[in-house]
């Protein structure tokens, strides 16, 4: 009601890395499990009209022992037929599969973030005309190379620099990222998984180990 009152169609709830839960203790996982069953059960009775609720998780929590499948009814209220091919997922279905993302759906992504960017910036004409579309591919390739290539892992990264980025050229009308932008990545800045992939370069010469 206070939403509809404040004229918002709706309200979209995100439950994110609910496969924490696997390693909480037995009961504090299985109330965890039961509350989402519950929560699930009076979305589907219209208890909460307007709410879109969204979970995210690992195959492990879904599929594995120690998540979903520790209640019964949770598991079956989740349960989605999955086909060998992700194209042919049924996007109306309880889970939808995400597949890991390629320089073109990063770019893709850079492009969404640029104009959302861009609609609040004070100067968005700079900003989509220095960070244009072959910037932004360029830029993915560099921060995925940085990372080992491994584009699936990149997206945090690269979404965090891309902002920087264009904080930079909406402040200075003279900045040209193409021209005074250089890409650095510390270790401080990474996730484990990041870090583990992270291309390592040599400051000079001398920090080059040598096999003799």
């Amino acid at each position: 009601m206070l939403l509809r009152d404040c004229g918002h169609p709706g309200l979209l709830v995100v439950l994110d890395e609910l496969e924490t839960l696997q390693r909480a203790r037995t009961d504090t996982r299985e109330k965890g499990l039961n509350a989402l069953r519950q929560l699930l059960d009076e979305i589907a009775n219209k208890q909460f009209p307007g709410l879109y609720l969204v979970i995210t998780g690992t195959p492990a929590f879904f599929d594995g022992p120690q998540g979903v499948q520790r209640l019964a009814p949770l598991a079956q209220r989740l349960h989605t037929d999955f086909l060998p091919d992700p194209a042919h997922d049924n996007l109306y279905a309880t889970q939808i599969r995400l597949t890991g993302f390629d320089l073109a759906k990063l770019h893709e992504l850079g492009a969404a973030v640029r104009e959302l960017y861009a609609d609040g910036a004070d100067t968005p004409e700079r900003v989509r005309e220095k960070v244009d579309d072959g910037y932004l591919l360029a830029f993915a390739e560099a921060v995925a190379g940085e990372l080992g290539g491994r584009v699936g892992i990149a997206p945090r990264l690269f979404l965090r620099k891309l902002v920087d980025v264009m904080d930079r050229v909406d402040q200075n009308p003279d900045f040209d990222p193409r021209a005074h932008y250089r890409l650095t990545v510390g270790g401080h800045e990474l996730t484990e998984v990041e870090r583990g992939s992270h291309v390592q370069r040599a400051a000079s010469a001398d920090e080059v180990e040598l096999d003799l």
